[in-house]
């Protein structure tokens, strides 16, 4: 499966979101698009998301941006799995894209619920 990963910039997403994907047994089975894996220059992914399969959206940081990506995967019926670490507060108007609420409370929680997410 094609995956995009979309986030807030306000936490260090490489080192809590994307080496855990990266380095685990998932990232075998599934091809992942991180937005920012090599640069933090302006990522196009309103042409990306078209192509992928699903988005997962990590949303324990308020983020205008990602709020946009998830409308864009929203128009174009992609399934959106929403991830939050655990004691977030997420906005309940997330309600509105998507129903696929996961909580994880490390980084090892994480990929145990992203393998049961991708099934």
């Amino acid at each position: 499966m094609k995956i995009y990963v979309c986030h807030s910039s306000g936490f260090d997403f490489r080192k809590e979101l994307y080496e855990p994907i990266r380095n685990s047994f998932l990232n075998t089975k599934h091809e992942f698009i991180f937005p920012h894996e090599k640069s933090n220059e302006v990522f196009n992914s309103k042409e990306v998301i078209p192509t992928c399969d699903l988005v997962i959206a990590e949303i324990s940081y308020p983020s205008t941006g990602l709020g946009i990506e998830l409308g864009w995967a929203n128009k174009d019926k992609k399934r959106i799995v929403l991830i939050y670490r655990k004691g977030s507060k997420v906005s309940r108007s997330l309600r509105i894209v998507s129903n696929d609420f996961t909580e994880y409370s490390n980084e090892k929680d994480l990929i145990k619920k992203l393998e049961s997410a991708l099934k």
